[in-house]
């Protein structure tokens, strides 16, 4: 068997075809189409380098990874690799030369952090410390049943708060940027991000083919975005939660849940029949919220760090 990795082609459908459909498999409780995979191919931040790899072993693509410098950090030199292989080909190799090849690329970008999700499964762990990696935190994937769960009642806004679509920002969605910011840098997470690039943002999330305006829900306080709940979906039945939060100012009002049930409700009337999101498993106000709503837990990844020496 003759097997190389190779980076995905610039504007070549089977690609990014095939790297979507191996996510998927690999990781079903994600949302990822080919279009999206495209799409990040050519708008994420040419600073961060990204390099979507493949691995192909006798021209079947067989393995996937996303390869780049976290460029938006204030801590320089960190990057991320995950590395999802086909579940038929797994013991082929493919993942330790995606592994090796995203180390060397990644090392001659001036990374000294590599950061990595791997599922949490015996096996997967394993592969991951024998290459030098060490665990750090987790998150959970949940996934709820659109088409046969009971969504709690919608309720109706309290005074003064008005529940609108991001679609109605279309003229001007900074507000929704500096929601989107303030919010994201209150994440758990390993790594810290300076969030300021407005027209990044613009390319990277506001314009991303999975972002769906329409059903993106935005709790408005007095006018002004207070809390929103981000909705992306495939187009067809799969719809994934992409981030839920409240600005600091308006927390304890339950404004995130209020937006949150809001998307769930109009995402079941579109005819999408599963719900997916994530959670870091240390973040339990939100875990709470999502067993309100009647997701479970379907899965778990387990963040693993490697210091380059």
């Amino acid at each position: 068997m003759t097997l190389i990795v190779r980076e995905l082609r610039h504007d070549s459908r089977p690609d990014a075809e095939g790297f979507a459909h191996i996510r998927r498999l690999a990781l079903p409780f994600f949302v990822v189409t080919p279009e999206s995979i495209a799409y990040d191919r050519r708008h994420i931040h040419p600073d961060a380098h990204y390099q979507p790899l493949l691995a192909e072993a006798d021209g079947e693509l067989v393995g996937t990874a996303q390869v780049g410098l976290v460029h938006d950090s204030p801590e320089p030199g960190q990057a991320y690799l995950n590395v999802y292989v086909h579940p038929e080909r797994l013991g082929s190799g493919a993942g330790s030369l995606l592994v090796r090849t995203a180390e060397e690329r990644l090392r001659a970008l001036g990374a000294t952090k590599l950061f990595a999700w791997v599922l949490d499964e015996p096996a997967n762990r394993a592969f991951a410390e024998r290459r030098g990696y060490r665990a750090s935190r987790s998150g959970h994937f949940l996934r709820l049943d659109l088409a046969h769960g009971t969504l709690p009642p919608l309720q109706s806004p309290p005074l003064g708060v008005e529940l609108r679509t991001a679609a109605d920002f279309a003229d001007d969605p900074r507000p929704l940027f500096e929601l989107d910011a303030e919010t994201s840098g209150d994440e758990p997470g390993d790594v810290d991000h300076e969030f300021t690039d407005y027209e990044a943002w613009l390319a990277e999330t506001w314009q991303h083919p999975l972002l769906s305006h329409e059903l993106t829900s935005v709790a408005l306080v007095d006018g002004r975005p207070a809390a929103f709940s981000v909705a992306r979906t495939d187009g067809a039945t799969r719809y994934h939660t992409g981030m839920t939060g409240t600005a600091r100012a308006f927390r304890g009002r339950g404004l995130a849940k209020l937006a949150k049930n809001d998307s769930l409700h109009r995402a079941r009337a579109a005819g999408f029949t599963e719900a997916f999101t994530g959670n870091d498993t240390g973040n339990e106000p939100m875990l709470a919220i999502n067993k309100w709503f009647g997701y479970e837990i379907c899965a778990t990844e387990v963040r693993y760090v490697r210091e380059l020496g």
